[in-house]
C-alpha cells in the first residue's frame, strides 16, 4: 500500500496518475487546494488512506454486481492499524474485507486492511475480526464514506450490497481483478486514456523507460516553495443530520 493520507489529516492527497511517474499531489478543485471536511466526531481521515499499486479500476469495465464502471484510479485502501503512517510511506498490508462504494455513479472499491507490522495484526484475518476487536470502526467507516462530501454541497455516497462489507476472500478477488486490469493497461492491451504509464520496472511494457530518463523527470520537478497558510475552515467541525 502507498499511503497518500495519514490518519487524522485533511489534505486530499492522491497519486497523480496523469503525470509522469505518478507523484503524490494534493487535489485541486476550482483553483483551490482540496481538504476533506471534519465530520463530527472525527478529525480528517479516520484511517491511513492510500492505494494498492499495480491495480486499476478500469472505466471501461462494468462490474457484474454493481452495474457501474471503474473510477479510473488504483484501488483504495483504508488501513486500520494503530500507527499513524507518513505520506508516501509504502507498507505491506493484510486485506480483511472490502466495501462497494459508488461515487457519483462510478465503482470505487475500498479495501479494509491492516499493516502486517501492527502489534495486533495476527488477530485480524477477516472482516469479522474488525467487528470483534475494533467495535464501531466499520460502522464509522461506512458513515464517514457516506457523508464526507455533504459539507461541500454534494449528495451522500451510495453503496452496493446495502452497505455491507464483504469478506477477505471477496476482497482478494477484487484485488486480483483490478491487478489484471492494470497489467493489460501497462502492456497497452487496453486503452489507458490519459493515464501516464511510464515506468522503470515492467520490462515488457511499451511504456518502460530507463533509470536515467526517470531520474530526469524527478530532477525536473519544481523545488519546494513557500507554503500557503491553511484556511481556518479546515478545522471546522461539520454536524450531519442522520
Amino acid at each position: 500500500m502507498v499511503v497518500e493520507v495519514p490518519r487524522w489529516t485533511n489534505a486530499k492527497m492522491e497519486i497523480a496518475t496523469k503525470e509522469p511517474l505518478n507523484p503524490i499531489k494534493q487535489d485541486i478543485k476550482k483553483g483551490k487546494l482540496r481538504y476533506v471536511s471534519n465530520i463530527f466526531p472525527h478529525k480528517g481521515y479516520i484511517w491511513n488512506y492510500g492505494a494498492l499499486p499495480q491495480t486499476w479500476e478500469d472505466p471501461n469495465h462494468k462490474d457484474k454486481d454493481m452495474k457501474c464502471c471503474g473510477d479510473n484510479d488504483p484501488i483504495d485502501v483504508c488501513e486500520i492499524g494503530s500507527k499513524v503512517c507518513s505520506r508516501g510511506e509504502v507498507i505491506q498490508v493484510k486485506p480483511l474485507g472490502v466495501l462497494a462504494l459508488i461515487d457519483e455513479g462510478e465503482m470505487d472499491w475500498k479495501i479494509i486492511a491492516i499493516n502486517i507490522e501492527d502489534p495486533e495484526a495476527d488477530k485480524f484475518n477477516d472482516i469479522d475480526d474488525v467487528k470483534k476487536y475494533k467495535p464501531g470502526y466499520l460502522e464509522a467507516t461506512v458513515e464517514w464514506l457516506k457523508t464526507y462530501k455533504v459539507p461541500d454541497g454534494k449528495p451522500e455516497n451510495q453503496f452496493g450490497f446495502n452497505g455491507q462489507l464483504k469478506d477477505q476472500a471477496f476482497a482478494i478477488e477484487i484485488i486480483k481483478e483490478t491487478h489484471e486490469f492494470w497489467q493489460n493497461m501497462v502492456r497497452k492491451k487496453t486503452d489507458c486514456g490519459d493515464i501516464v504509464c511510464k515506468n522503470v520496472l515492467v520490462n515488457d511494457s511499451p511504456f518502460c523507460c530507463g533509470e536515467e530518463a526517470a531520474a530526469a523527470i524527478v530532477q525536473a520537478a519544481p523545488l519546494p516553495g513557500k507554503s500557503d497558510p491553511v484556511s481556518p475552515e479546515v478545522n471546522v467541525w461539520h454536524f450531519i443530520k442522520k
